[in-house]
């Protein structure tokens, strides 16, 4: 007798598939639930770093680091070419204005002198000759005028004489016309000779000052020939301290060859490298700070150098107030420069965040402090420690400031304490 057989309702084949069908329907769930925003994540918050949004004075710096330099520096550089014969100081030493330094030998130079002042004694003895020769020649024209004088006077009493016995009919008319014909040529004489005179005297006086000019020229030209062997010695331009001096015994200079320089001491200035991003913002008068043996003290922009080289650019500041005592040249400075002025504004501590999150957005701790939730930012312009704040957040606000890391895709922070 056949028996019926009763069918499963739960065969092995069909709670598989069932499973399947599950576990794909939870998979999908799982991953709508991580891609759509809600992803939560535990964090231990001893890992990251809370930080409250405040709000207080806010100013753009940079931090540059400046080299201490004298206040001036004067070059030192061979006015005249030679070899180096000695050496007076050594680099360092502190020089008044007019020391020596060291002495150069220059042989053509030398001889060029020597030359010179051969010339110049010659001139001046050609000069002697001539005002000597127009000496003795204006003295020959004035015993010619005397000469000349005395006939006219004699000839003038003969001729007044004859003419006198002419009207009384005493001589004849030919006496009377020599002596009136002499007394005539006595007097066309004495004129003639009184306009060689004139002459002689202003051509005397005009050689005498071309031979004083060209002596005088002359002298000149001895006297910067002087100067130029007397440059053979070095001396110090100014008071100050003699550094980067480059000359040995026996080494050969050419004119115009750097030799050294010359640190005024009267004062310092720092010399600042800075990066051409900033090169729009920065002018004179900007200030800067930095901290020197526990103490703060100001430095103002005195100088912009627009030349950029390697992606910098340099300026120069002067101490604001007291220079520090005990600093030195070459000494590194690391300032902070201000860019801008002070103002109020909402401020974020700067952290990691930043980096993975581009200033965009950050995890804002609830007020039980037991969450941090995504939350879309604005932040503006920044300094060394603060973030300005434009939107999304409010004085009082705590976020997570560290990195994010891990957190990119997180849309929650669940925050534990372990």
């Amino acid at each position: 007798m056949d028996r019926v057989i009763k069918k499963k309702k739960w065969t092995t084949k069909k709670i598989l598939t069932i499973a399947g069908i599950a576990g794909i329907i939870a998979l999908l769930a799982a991953s709508y639930y991580f891609t759509s925003g809600g992803a939560k994540l535990n964090v231990d918050t001893e890992r990251i770093t809370i930080s409250e949004v405040t709000k207080g004075p806010f100013q753009v710096t940079i931090p540059v680091n400046g080299v201490v330099m004298p206040i001036s520096t004067i070059y030192l550089d061979a006015m005249e070419g030679g070899r180096v014969e000695e050496k007076y100081v050594e680099d360092g030493a502190i020089m008044k204005k007019g020391d020596p330094i060291m002495r150069l030998s220059n042989t053509d130079l030398e001889l060029s002198l020597v030359n010179q002042e051969t010339s110049v004694y010659n001139l001046l003895t050609q000069m002697q000759i001539a005002r000597n020769n127009a000496v003795q020649n204006t003295t020959t024209k004035l015993n010619q005028m005397t000469d000349v004088e005395n006939d006219l006077k004699e000839a003038e009493r003969v001729y007044n004489l004859d003419k006198r016995l002419y009207e009384q009919k005493v001589i004849g008319s030919q006496e009377f016309q020599q002596a009136k014909n002499k007394y005539n040529y006595y007097l066309e004489k004495k004129k003639l000779t009184e306009q060689l005179l004139e002459q002689d005297s202003i051509s005397t006086k005009q050689q005498l000052a071309q031979a004083g000019q060209s002596y005088q020229g002359s002298q000149n030209a001895l006297a910067v020939m002087r100067q130029k062997v007397g440059d053979l010695i070095v001396r110090a331009p100014v008071d100050g301290q003699l550094t980067s001096l480059d000359a040995e015994i026996g080494q050969n200079k050419n004119k115009g060859e750097r030799l050294g320089q010359i640190d005024v001491l009267s004062g310092f200035k720092v010399r600042v490298d800075i990066d051409e991003h900033y090169i729009s913002q920065v002018y004179n008068g900007l200030e800067g700070k930095f901290t020197f043996a526990n103490k703060d003290y100001k430095l103002i922009i005195k100088k912009v150098y627009t030349q950029v080289t390697n992606g910098r650019f340099q300026v120069d500041m002067a101490f604001e107030g007291d220079v520090p005592q005990g600093i030195r040249r070459g000494q590194t400075l690391q300032i902070l420069l201000a860019l801008s002025d002070e103002t109020q504004a909402v401020l974020v501590p700067k952290g990691g965040f930043y980096q993975q999150t581009g200033g965009n957005w950050i995890f804002l701790v609830s007020p039980d402090g037991k969450m941090a939730t995504r939350k879309d930012i604005q932040l503006g312009r920044q300094n060394t420690d603060y973030y300005e704040v434009l939107g999304g957040l409010k004085p009082g606000d705590k976020v997570v400031t560290s990195s994010y890391d891990n957190y990119t895709n997180m849309q929650e922070l669940v925050l534990e304490k372990k």
